[in-house]
């Protein structure tokens, strides 16, 4: 523990091996390739979590090549403080190597009081970037998303708050998240009109939420655009956290976020017998679910959460074994199935 939080404490030296291990695939037609594996801060990067502990999930996780961090506007608790504490930490370790990170944010949700602190206007998302901006200590973020649908705001106006923040500087690249199939295609013709493409689209993706298969992965690859699943555990389901009973300490035990209906009988059985197909692979169940949600080359990147070093690092572990026979995806197949557990419908019904 001492030698810990002495390297805690001393200045940062980035792994001069980071790039050799970690895969980078292309997003869509662009330049921009992303590592296998990102690193989301929907979890645990709050004021209710350590300092020094987000410190070492964000250091260990460049030192393996996890070059992409992803936060939205209200992450948290409280909303904004997982940008403000991500903040700290490129100030204090990773300044210099600002040019070799992919930082994103978005809006959409709930973030202040009053008609002007939600949803998709042009007003929300163009004052939430510019706080994000200030919270995280950036000029620009390298993707700024629209965090989910907006039925009742033109998909014009929306669209065109994303091509002002590229316009603007403050922002390298834009994307969309929780969008059906349609409104990606109209999302894109709109943005392709105003000369800012639509780089890429945040889905719900896992072995029990497999909506985007249908028809969104298809108008992805039709227009070029680029994917990064997130919540491809399904909450922590598709580990071995929940499969003999909900532990204290766990979101599930917790009100927030959490959805209930993971632990349905059918989805605990059917997350047994993929941990036994797992275990054939010689993977766990987290690394074999999100090599799975690698299998699809449209897919960039499985977007990630860590509540520590050792469970980054077992997560990345998924690396190493992404392929699958078919005789292995058929079986998979039986018990990857709808667990009723898209939190984001609402968006990608809409």
């Amino acid at each position: 523990m001492a030698e810990a939080a002495e390297t805690m404490t001393s200045p940062y030296v980035a792994a001069p091996d980071r790039y050799e291990a970690m895969p980078y695939r292309r997003v869509g037609a662009s330049g921009l390739r992303l590592p296998a594996i990102s690193l989301g801060l929907w979890q645990n990067f709050g004021d209710d979590r350590a300092l020094a502990n987000q410190r070492a999930i964000v250091r260990r996780a460049f030192d393996r090549g996890v070059t992409h961090f992803d936060l939205a506007n209200n992450y948290g608790p409280p909303y904004g403080a997982a940008e403000a504490n991500f903040g700290r930490i490129l100030a204090s370790d990773l300044h210099a190597h600002r040019d070799e990170l992919i930082i994103s944010s978005k809006a959409g949700y709930d973030m202040w009081p009053g008609p002007y602190g939600d949803h998709g206007s042009r007003k929300y998302l163009l004052a939430s970037l510019d706080q994000s901006l200030g919270r995280l200590g950036l000029e620009y973020v390298d993707i700024f998303y629209s965090h989910r649908v907006d039925p009742e705001t033109p998909l014009e106006e929306t669209m065109g708050a994303l091509d002002a923040a590229v316009r603007q500087g403050k922002a390298l690249y834009v994307g969309v998240s929780s969008y059906s199939a349609q409104r990606t295609r109209e999302a894109a013709a709109i943005l392709r009109g105003l000369g800012t493409p639509l780089l890429i689209h945040q889905p719900s993706y896992s072995m029990i939420n497999r909506w985007i298969e249908e028809e969104l992965l298809d108008v992805l690859a039709e227009e070029r655009i680029g994917a990064i699943a997130f919540s491809p555990l399904a909450q922590g389901l598709l580990t071995d956290r929940y499969l003999d009973g909900v532990p204290a300490d766990s979101r599930a035990a917790r009100e927030g976020s959490f959805n209930q209906n993971l632990l349905s009988e059918s989805n605990l059985a059917n997350a047994r017998a993929l941990r036994e197909i797992a275990r054939g692979r010689g993977q766990t169940l987290p690394g074999m679910a999100l090599a799975w949600t690698l299998r699809d080359p449209r897919i960039a990147s499985a977007l990630i959460g860590a509540s520590s070093v050792a469970q980054l690092d077992d997560n990345l572990k998924a690396l190493d074994n992404l392929a699958f026979s078919p005789a292995e995806l058929a079986e998979i197949d039986r018990f990857a199935v709808e667990g009723g557990v898209n939190l984001w419908a609402t968006s990608s019904n809409a």
